[in-house]
């Protein structure tokens, strides 16, 4: 079947692709956690139907005819041929469920994110541009439960509760990031893994951290929310790179 053709017989096939890309561009960042770890988008008005990667496929080979379509209302989906990853189903469907607001979310293990984590106080302060970004937005799940199967997934979900977070650290665990576009989530994702290791590699200095005054910073973060379509070029570039390689990422 050509490319072409897939196009025709699969539904939402320009965010299939752009799924596919951000799994692409995660796997060449090393922010990916092998055949582990996890993104989702909404197809539906209520969010609870949802694309996501298929089960124990490497991020670095995800194509957009892969990713499967799940019911969060639907517990048969585990059933199925194609299931997705239990995991998967806990932590995504609890979101999606509970979450309208989160049309799009990203899971993953990246290395500064889950260095900070780790840390007894997962706060990220304003200490430079992208750290500011984050300022007052940014979720801390200080109750690690083990696994994401249904019930921690739910409890994750409850955390979302504010529109204005769209990041959730969740300690001793990883990094969960939500927005309304494969886009925009991307964007916060990528950026969030940036402001991570800035500060931790600030500490590892161990000289005093230069901490930017909280008005400046919230307006920083401000006007970073309102900068135009930067999420949408930041994707458009790594696809126009995919594409200049030759990658089949968009079959």
């Amino acid at each position: 079947m050509t490319v072409t053709q897939i196009r025709h017989n699969m539904d939402h096939w320009q965010e299939r692709v752009d799924m596919a890309a951000a799994f692409r561009w995660t796997a060449r960042l090393n922010m990916h956690e092998g055949v582990a770890n996890h993104f989702s988008l909404a197809v539906n008005d209520d969010g609870t139907k949802f694309l996501m990667n298929p089960n124990q496929v490497h991020f670095s080979r995800v194509k957009a005819s892969d990713l499967i379509e799940v019911d969060a209302n639907n517990p048969d989906t585990l059933k199925g041929p194609d299931a997705p990853d239990p995991t998967a189903w806990g932590l995504h469907g609890g979101v999606h469920r509970a979450c309208a607001h989160a049309r799009c979310v990203m899971h993953v293990h990246s290395i500064h994110a889950t260095v900070l984590a780790c840390l007894q106080d997962s706060r990220l302060p304003p200490i430079d541009q992208n750290c500011c970004t984050f300022f007052n937005r940014v979720v801390i799940d200080e109750d690690y439960g083990g696994l994401a199967f249904e019930d921690e997934g739910a409890r994750c979900a409850g955390l979302l509760t504010d529109p204005k977070q769209k990041v959730m650290v969740m300690g001793s665990h990883g990094v969960l990031v939500i927005g309304d576009t494969v886009a925009d989530t991307f964007n916060r994702l990528f950026y969030f893994e940036r402001a991570a290791e800035t500060y931790i590699r600030a500490l590892q200095t161990g000289m005093p951290l230069r901490r930017i005054p909280d008005d400046i910073a919230e307006k920083t973060a401000q006007e970073l929310e309102a900068y135009p379509e930067q999420d949408q070029r930041h994707l458009a570039e790594l696809k126009a790179i995919l594409d200049e390689e030759g990658s089949n990422y968009a079959q």
